[in-house]
């Protein structure tokens, strides 16, 4: 089964400190040794983002965040056998940031994906 997990946090805490980056990049590596790693990567700063929606039959395109929600920061996609491994990687890089940001918040939120290779 494949699942994605995306890091939703404000923009406004800056730059990562070096434990986490290093940390970060250990579990990767770790994951993708383990073989449920598919892809992982950071997103640029949601000011860059384009929206393209459809509301009341309208199709628009926008610039910037959605007032509404935490900007996406990252993601990754997983290939695991059970909805709870994605659960134990992805606690594990929110503690991660727990233990070497102090003050920092955000949340992931798991899908899984669904399709051919799913």
């Amino acid at each position: 089964m494949r699942f994605i997990a995306v890091l939703r946090a404000a923009e406004d805490y800056g730059f990562p400190p070096p434990e986490l980056a290093e940390g970060i990049a250990a579990l990767g590596a770790e994951a993708v040794r383990s073989g449920v790693l598919v892809d992982t990567g950071g997103l640029l700063p949601v000011a860059t983002a384009t929206r393209v929606a459809v509301c009341a039959g309208t199709l628009t395109v926008g610039e910037g965040p959605r007032e509404d929600a935490l900007p996406l920061g990252a993601y990754a996609v997983y290939d695991v056998t059970t909805r709870d491994e994605v659960v134990r990687w992805t606690k594990r890089f929110m503690d991660l940031h727990r233990r070497t940001w102090p003050g920092w918040e955000g949340e992931s939120e798991i899908r899984q994906v669904f399709g051919p290779e799913s």
